[in-house]
């Protein structure tokens, strides 16, 4: 693979961002992962492996749709990746998928995850399932009543879903919590990390995974428009492995602006936030250096979103490192603004996004366009998980 410029380095940090920074216990983990996961990942064996399961099992590739109805509103091309068509709803299973099989060819017997809105612990479940292993999926006990379905779903899938009651109750607590179990659990079991966070060699890792959403767009694109390239590639931001996957092939291509959506919750003031670039500042979370949203005496600040798949403290070390040179550029979604660009979506295109993936959509309200520019929004979920939330801000409304 070539090495990009926004790439990680030998030393596994995204410019001055990521590392790992992990208790004695973890280091023979994360050094077996360090030392052998690109060797096991571009071997023949495995590649053929992974890309028949993502033809076959995950429907890939995604269609990339033309969005006639939204292009028409904002005056310019705008094309949606539909991740949100991939089996369990989400691109979260591209990586689920890539891990497990890493995971079986170091000899692992379990596996462990975090959820915050439940996709990522689904396609944890789908895939331990599809390969006979234990699952265990740490989550938030807030997130377990917003995120019903997915637990059921879970549950289905025979994975153990065991709730997270510190703190907050939301991620960043279920993230802790399978930290701990990993701790105490180091040579049989793999922790399938669902976003580019934690220590290295995960954001990479992470992010090579889901380079497939970018490649396919490429592919798409010059089949569409006659060129590889869009204007704008926009995403939703939490940890950010959506995002990552939409910008990988774009990384080094300054042609194309690369756009994230932070949750902004009530307002970035509002002390019920999760904008993590505007709001945080450099310190370790989960393994890793990076932007968190931190007290002056370098306590994590709760985030707030609706969606419990953006309610997340910090940003993933290569994003904090694009924000940082100013490579991609990030816009603050409140709850509302969220929520109408989500129902907006639905009457117009006949597509209901997950709430993680309206934020992406209602950046759409802050940009000016031109006419013949092509923009790609990666509608990384879909909805059907989050309608009790849609229902209940519905009804307090009084839409």
């Amino acid at each position: 693979m070539e090495t990009k410029t926004f790439g990680v380095d030998e030393r596994g940090y995204f410019g001055k961002f990521g590392g790992a920074f992990i208790p004695e216990m973890l280091y023979p983990n994360i050094e077996e992962l360090k030392n052998r996961y690109l060797e096991i990942m571009y071997e023949e064996s495995f590649q053929e492996e992974f890309h028949q399961l993502l033809k076959d099992y995950v429907g890939r590739p995604t269609p990339l749709y033309f969005a006639k109805r939204l292009s028409e509103k904002h005056g310019t091309k705008i094309y949606l990746k539909r991740e949100d068509l991939c089996h369990t709803g989400a691109h979260k299973v591209n990586n689920t998928l890539g891990q497990i099989l890493l995971a079986k060819r170091l000899g692992k017997k379990k596996i462990i995850a975090e959820t915050g809105a439940g996709q990522h612990g689904v396609a944890t479940a789908t895939v331990c399932a599809l390969m006979g292993m234990e699952c265990i999926v740490y989550m938030g006990a807030v997130d377990i009543q917003r995120q019903r379905p997915n637990v059921e779903r879970m549950k289905m899938l025979g994975a153990e879903v065991r709730p997270a009651t510190s703190g907050s109750q939301t991620l960043k607590d279920a993230t802790n919590e399978a930290m701990r179990h990993w701790i105490n659990n180091p040579s049989d079991t793999h922790y399938i990390i669902g976003s580019v966070v934690g220590p290295h060699p995960y954001p990479d890792m992470v992010s090579r995974f889901h380079s497939v959403i970018s490649e396919e767009i490429q592919v798409q694109l010059m089949e569409k428009e006659g060129r590889y390239h869009p204007d704008y590639v926009i995403a939703c931001v939490g940890g950010g492995s959506n995002a990552i996957g939409a910008y990988y092939q774009y990384l080094d291509d300054e042609r194309v602006k690369l756009i994230g959506a932070e949750a902004a919750g009530f307002g970035v003031d509002s002390g019920k936030s999760a904008a993590t670039t505007i709001l945080g500042r450099e310190g370790v979370l989960h393994g890793s250096k990076t932007i968190l949203m931190q007290t002056p005496d370098g306590q994590v600040v709760e985030p707030h979103s609706i969606s419990a798949g953006l309610d997340y403290p910090g940003i993933g070390p290569v994003h904090a490192h694009l924000y940082d040179v100013g490579r991609a550029t990030f816009y603050p979604i409140t709850d509302d603004e969220a929520m109408a660009a989500g129902f907006e979506l639905s009457e117009i295109e006949g597509i209901i996004p997950a709430i993680e993936t309206a934020h992406a959509f209602a950046v759409l309200d802050k940009m000016d366009f031109k006419e013949n520019e092509i923009v790609v929004i990666n509608c990384s979920g879909r909805g059907d998980k989050d309608l009790n939330t849609y229902i209940q801000y519905r009804e307090e409304k009084g839409l």
